[in-house]
């Protein structure tokens, strides 16, 4: 078996670093999405919607990076196109939407989608024995099941 720098197994990382620059593209559009989300939101939930998108939109652009810096980190290249990030992404696009359900439900939709990824990249680095990838989906994983819990209360 050949070993990375980390003494991972490399055929293994190679799928993860796949698998993460998915969920980069993924991460790239919900982020867009949230920022659009924070433009145009209209209506009697203005001032506090449009300060949650801010929040969520920061939060996506550090997790962004970190999952950049965990692609570098196994030895692979992220990606960093749109062209890449359009052809990859399962999260849906967001366009010109203002009205507050709809823009809370494409949230609830997005994490919902970057939630069956990170877990789908939590079981593939917990068998490739990579604690560094495991931690941070686990970390994401449980800070958007709560952030996922709070829309769908303000939804009902």
């Amino acid at each position: 078996m050949e070993t990375t720098t980390l003494g991972l197994d490399e055929s293994k990382v190679n799928e993860l670093a796949t698998d993460l620059n998915e969920l980069l593209a993924n991460y790239q559009i919900y982020y867009q999405n949230l920022r659009g989300l924070h433009w145009n939101i209209k209506g009697k939930n203005f001032f506090q919607l449009h300060e949650k998108f801010e929040e969520l939109y920061n939060d996506s652009q550090l997790k962004i990076d970190e999952i950049a810096e965990r692609i570098l980190t196994l030895e692979s290249t992220p990606l960093h196109t749109f062209d890449d990030y359009t052809e990859l992404s399962k999260v849906p696009v967001g366009k010109n939407i203002s009205k507050d359900v709809e823009a809370v439900t494409l949230v609830v939709t997005s994490l919902k989608q970057l939630i069956q990824i990170e877990r789908d990249i939590l079981e593939k680095s917990g068998e490739a024995d990579d604690e560094g990838t495991n931690a941070m989906m686990s970390d994401f994983i449980s800070e958007q099941e709560k952030t996922v819990w709070m829309l769908k209360a303000w939804l009902a």
